[in-house]
């Protein structure tokens, strides 16, 4: 009967296999460790040990010793009571530091790109130098730090007028309250009784300066004394958003408007209506708001009147500052 000899390899390696693995649970066989020495010496042993128990072929022996090297680490792992980990693969000493200079090579063409893309805030156009430190220059810094102190610094006042100049209120009609320990009641706190003198005092520093606009420091005198024509108050309602006490300073502004929403309206002859704020240094907000009714008054005919269109193209200027 014809034998093959591929198929004769394949049972005894199947055998060796087999035999093998007896040997190296009960007999034993160096076990490996990561020293490749140590593990080629084993590999090695367990060579010799096949081919003076079997006196087979060559190819065969070369095999089987293959197949020996591959259960080495799972007799050692056996052995010693670990779970098998297969060695992650290591690469060369030259081939780690190539992958190191491709990386640092790859990041300087990086930025040397974008120091030639005259888009990017790295460009240094051609034929110039660029900063000898990345940090801000000492000038610039200094700048900086003087702007972020003066954010920092800024006083009520100045926060106050800022404000309520932004709402719309008139510059004009700002008055400065201290105050004090009388204004307060039994409950602790500035009484409400005390907030009509406060918009009155605003109130009246408007009205001095929409009559120097009108006609002068004369207009403003004689509406301060009661001739001719000038202003009253018909009317006035006060909205307390929050207690003041001492001590405190207030900013108390005005600013004249139209009634509703409709600023297409005409306004009327004969009055008007003029919106008030109390701003709080402490608090560092507005704290009571009001609305009044001013008529224009001839205090010679002791009736309301129109004033005249002077003052009234002065009230809509002034109107315009809230738009």
């Amino acid at each position: 009967m014809t034998r093959f000899p591929g198929v004769v390899d394949l049972r005894v390696s199947i055998f060796i296999l087999f035999f093998s693995t007896v040997i190296l649970v009960i007999v034993g066989c160096p076990s490996t460790s990561d020293n490749p020495a140590v593990s080629l010496a084993s590999s090695c042993l367990c060579r010799r040990t096949v081919q003076s128990y079997h006196p087979w072929p060559q190819s065969t022996v070369h095999l089987s010793s293959s197949i020996l090297s591959m259960l080495l680490p799972l007799r050692h792992a056996v052995t010693v009571g670990q779970r098998f980990r297969p060695q992650a693969l290591r690469l060369p000493e030259h081939s780690r530091h190539t992958s190191v200079h491709l990386r640092h090579s790859s990041s300087i063409r990086a930025l040397q790109d974008a120091f030639r893309d005259p888009n990017s805030p790295y460009h240094i156009a051609p034929g110039t130098t660029g900063p000898a430190s990345p940090d801000p220059s000492p000038e610039l810094l200094a700048e900086h730090l003087h702007t972020k102190a003066e954010a920092k610094t800024v006083s009520p006042e100045e926060e106050a007028r800022a404000q309520l100049s932004e709402l719309g209120y008139d510059p004009t009609s700002f008055w400065e309250q201290k105050v004090v320990w009388g204004d307060h009641d039994a409950f602790q706190h500035v009484n409400n009784v005390r907030y009509v003198r406060f918009f009155e005092s605003s109130r009246i520093e408007w009205m001095v300066s929409l009559a120097h606009e009108i006609g002068g420091p004369q207009r403003a005198a004689d509406m301060l004394a009661g001739r001719g024509i000038s202003l009253i108050l018909k009317s006035i309602s006060i909205d307390y958003k929050r207690p003041v006490v001492y001590p405190d300073t207030l900013l108390v502004a005005h600013k004249p408007h139209r009634l509703g929403s409709d600023s297409s309206r005409r306004l009327p002859r004969t009055h008007f209506h003029l919106a008030g704020a109390v701003w709080s240094y402490a608090q560092r907000k507005i704290v009571t708001e009001c609305d009044s009714m001013l008529v224009w008054y001839d205090y010679d005919k002791l009736a309301k009147c129109d004033p005249g269109e002077e003052a009234r193209r002065a009230l809509e200027r002034r109107m315009s500052l809230g738009a």
